[in-house]
């Protein structure tokens, strides 16, 4: 991957597109090598040459078009020769989606949808290896991204408790355990979203 990675950021996959893209220049490289047998003088291998670059080519580009899926963001880049790089926050992902044919579900290719910001749009990736994976991997890390900003908000909150008095009164101390404990509800899925930001509102009006 040529995108260097921010400041703990951590790679959870790296994809690409399925090897049944590289079935028709395969099959130019066999009519190339049939026909240097056949024409075995300066014109077929002048004709082999020329038939041998398009999959080697086709090579190349499969080799550089590769999706990435990091604990902040999708990255999408291919090209070999020229060069061509997206990134999609995982807070700005609506939504993901994936879809197989029958033939796809044989050889394990599909497509994947990734619907993002209204001003981002949506996109499309065809041909790739075990679509679900690179769905599911996309979802599992806006669920940690989620946690983990979450996880913050209610250390921030805790620390600005703590900052509007030295003392630190028994009660400001409660409000920080309490902001913990509705995290950790949270976490565990006992409480929705919604329940941890009317009970952390009611406990800071407190």
């Amino acid at each position: 991957m040529r995108t260097t990675l921010k400041k703990e950021e951590k790679v959870l996959l790296i994809t690409r597109q399925h090897w049944i893209r590289l079935v028709i220049p395969i099959f130019v490289w066999m009519i190339a090598a049939t026909l240097l047998i056949w024409l075995a003088d300066t014109t077929g291998f002048i004709i082999t040459l020329v038939l041998a670059i398009y999959p080697l080519y086709e090579y190349l580009n499969y080799r550089s078009n590769l999706w990435c899926v990091t604990n902040m963001r999708v990255v999408d880049e291919s090209g070999f020769f020229s060069r061509y790089s997206k990134e999609s926050p995982l807070d700005k992902i609506n939504n993901v989606e994936y879809d197989q044919s029958i033939w796809g579900r044989l050889f394990g290719f599909g497509d994947v949808d990734i619907q993002t910001a209204a001003e981002m749009g949506e996109t499309t990736y065809e041909l790739i290896h075990d679509p679900k994976l690179l769905k599911d991997t996309i979802t599992h890390a806006q669920e940690e991204y989620k946690r983990a900003q979450i996880s913050n908000q209610a250390s921030e909150l805790a620390k600005a408790i703590a900052a509007n008095n030295q003392s630190f009164a028994p009660s400001q101390q409660m409000i920080a355990d309490e902001l913990h404990k509705l995290f950790n509800l949270l976490q565990k899925g006992a409480i929705t979203q919604e329940e941890y930001l009317a009970q952390k509102n009611k406990l800071l009006r407190s």
